[in-house]
């Protein structure tokens, strides 16, 4: 049977339960301040103010001093720590007033944050959202619906329009339109019928349809990409990790610091030491580093959220940041700069031979072979009106073409090497259109001859992406200095298109291996190269590149598994965009450490020379925590 991968739904219940009484803290702390005041004010009995005060201190500092005891039994030490500091040291002074502010401001500021976070999980909570609870199946000729987790590996799922695909699955029946927005990040509708794969998550437009479920929903596309995208989010980059390190040192050097300016300052300056140790409260707060520590992670979450909802899966921060220092693009060829599979590029009849003629003759030759240049041959002639019938003999060479007979004569599709292999000579003008053909990197070149007479030439090539051409344009506009392809194909075919397409490097005829050693060449050459294949027989060079992406990995497992960024739809746009958007994260990235760097010294150097009030500390130091969020958030609308 199969389960539901998490459970999620009573986390986000939890969750939201915390956050309602987190928000509920703030207003009961807001509402001691102004009873304080005016009890203080109205000079009621000192016993119930401080009462008062306790319980605005206990609604204000809750959660900050529940984050500092988790963190102490691990054995770090939270930044919330320094403002508890603070407020317990200004009610020392009996400033409790003022110590309330500051737990408001602070607890406050930490539940704008936390809104303003939970926009950058909805990519998550989305995904959640398309899995439905019950499944309509076909079990023993009866129609019925079932829960989620009653079902099998090999049911029968029926579809309508409007279901949204519960499981990875395959059409036994019917055909439908798929909107594949949510997990591919294609905008367009795409029409299945019988035998198509459909992933979990995407939703049936039109059509009835059964399919069969081939993914438990642990294994489906659907669950994969909620686990990647929460290990993503999950996972740190560098400098994140850096702050988070150097954040505790940090943190015990202001405590420190602080310690020693109360102690030291009223002996050594005669200064007064109720003043000095106010100076200090405000000093602990503002050199607290929490703009600091928040600036990467709200940088970098909204960022992969923003990804996630275009198909483009990070897998971590790290190899977000990793893609903006790429200087060098290398390219498998098959199915990232072409489209994968062959097609007729030319039809060329010799003289006297009609085109229909030709094309009749390949049809019959070629429709019972399985290789994929006879099944492109086969359906260019049934597009052009040539349905053929099965010849009386038939016999495919492999690696040189195939060879049939019908009305006691034979016929033969293939290289030239066919014919040689059987004996026959290739008249000299055919072979001289054969090799300019190639030349021209028009592709694999067939010759077609029946009986005594040769018919003509037929190429096929897998034809370059429409968009290709823009797209590598685009990947120099977005700063990459070198676009490389590598690729098993001829050579003379790889440079013709390498020539059409404006790429930089061309390299052919190269096994799994050779593309790795060239992939550490370029790396050794130019700096960070960014690698895009399928994920499979790509895999060493994606595992050797800085950056490994896997494009078009919809369903395919061995892609998302191998690839640092994995592009979920088939498009080249998406490589453009993914690099555009890691280097405009670092630019933020850097934006929010700078200014939070910035105004942790401007209020300490206030706070030691002109001296600013405790409130005003605490607002300046939230304000900038907030603002370096907000920044980050923008991420979430980059287009």
């Amino acid at each position: 049977m199969l389960s539901p991968t998490t459970n999620t739904h009573t986390e986000r219940r939890i969750q939201l339960n915390d956050t309602f009484f987190e928000q509920l803290f703030v207003v009961l702390t807001l509402v001691g301040i102004v009873a304080g005041v005016i009890m203080g004010r109205l000079e009621v009995d000192p016993r119930l103010l401080l009462a008062v005060n306790l319980a605005t201190y206990g609604f204000g500092g809750f959660y900050a001093v529940r984050a500092i005891i988790e963190a102490l039994r691990e054995y770090t030490i939270e930044v919330d720590l320094l403002m508890v500091l603070a407020a317990l040291g200004a009610a020392y002074l009996d400033a409790w007033t003022e110590g309330a502010i500051l737990l408001f401001l602070f607890s406050l500021s930490n539940v704008l944050q936390s809104y303003a976070m939970d926009r950058t999980r909805n990519a998550i909570a989305a995904l959640l959202e398309l899995r439905p609870d019950t499944v309509t199946v076909r079990r023993e000729g009866l129609v019925q619906q079932v829960a989620l987790d009653q079902i099998a590996i090999g049911d029968l799922v029926v579809l309508r329009p409007g279901d949204r695909v519960p499981f990875d699955g395959v059409i036994v029946q019917g055909t439908g339109s798929f909107d594949e927005a949510a997990i591919t990040g294609e905008a367009m509708p795409i029409h299945k019928g019988v035998g198509a794969t459909v992933l979990a998550g995407t939703l049936n437009q039109s059509g009835a349809l059964d399919m069969q479920v081939t993914k438990s929903a642990e294994e489906s596309t659907l669950a994969r990409i909620i686990g990647m995208v929460s290990e993503a989010q999950a996972r740190k980059a560098n400098t994140q990790s850096f702050l988070d390190r150097a954040e505790q040192w940090y943190a015990m050097g202001v405590i420190g610091a602080v310690a020693l300016f109360i102690l030291l300052m009223p002996p050594m300056f005669g200064v007064d030491f109720s003043d000095n140790f106010y100076r200090g409260m405000v000093l602990l707060t503002v050199a607290s580093p929490c703009a600091l520590v928040i600036s990467v992670p709200a940088a970098l979450l909204s960022a992969i959220a923003n990804g996630a909802r275009r198909g483009i899966l990070f897998k971590g921060g790290a190899h977000l940041e990793a893609l903006s220092r790429v200087k060098v693009v290398a390219f498998d060829k098959t199915g990232t700069l072409t489209y994968g599979r062959p097609e007729v590029a030319d039809c060329l009849p010799q003289p006297g031979v009609t085109n229909d003629e030709l094309l009749t003759v390949v049809a019959r030759a070629e429709c019972q072979s399985e290789h994929p240049l006879a099944q492109a041959l086969v359906a260019y002639c049934a597009d052009h009106g040539h349905t053929p019938s099965e010849p009386e003999r038939f016999q495919a060479i492999t690696g040189m073409g195939v060879q049939a007979t019908w009305d006691g004569v034979e016929t033969l599709v293939g290289a030239p090497k066919l014919f040689r292999h059987l004996g026959q000579s290739v008249p000299a003008d055919l072979l001289a259109e054969v090799e300019r053909l190639e030349s021209a990197g028009r592709g694999t070149v067939l010759l077609v001859a029946r009986g005594e007479r040769w018919l003509g030439l037929i190429t096929l090539m897998d034809r370059e992406r429409p968009e290709a051409t823009a797209q590598i344009a685009a990947l120099r506009a977005a700063g990459v200095e070198r676009i490389v392809m590598l690729t098993g194909d001829n050579a003379k075919v790889a440079q013709a298109l390498g020539q059409r397409l404006g790429l930089d490097e061309v390299h052919a005829s190269l096994l799994p291996e050779d593309k790795l050693r060239i992939v550490e060449e370029l790396e050794q050459r130019y700096g960070a190269t960014a690698m895009v294949g399928d994920g499979v027989n790509d895999a060493p060079a994606l595992a050797a590149a800085t950056s490994g992406i896997a494009m078009g990995a919809a369903g395919t497992d061995a892609a998302l598994e191998t690839a640092d960024v994995v592009l979920m739809r088939d498009n080249l746009s998406a490589i453009s965009y993914a690099i555009s958007l890691s280097k405009r994260t670092q630019r933020i990235v850097w934006q929010n450490i700078s200014f939070a760097l910035a105004v942790v010294i401007v209020l300490i150097l206030a706070t030691l020379t002109v001296g600013i009030s405790l409130p005003m500390g605490v607002i300046g130091h939230e304000g900038s925590t907030i603002l370096v969020v907000l920044n980050g958030l923008r991420l979430l609308v980059l287009k």
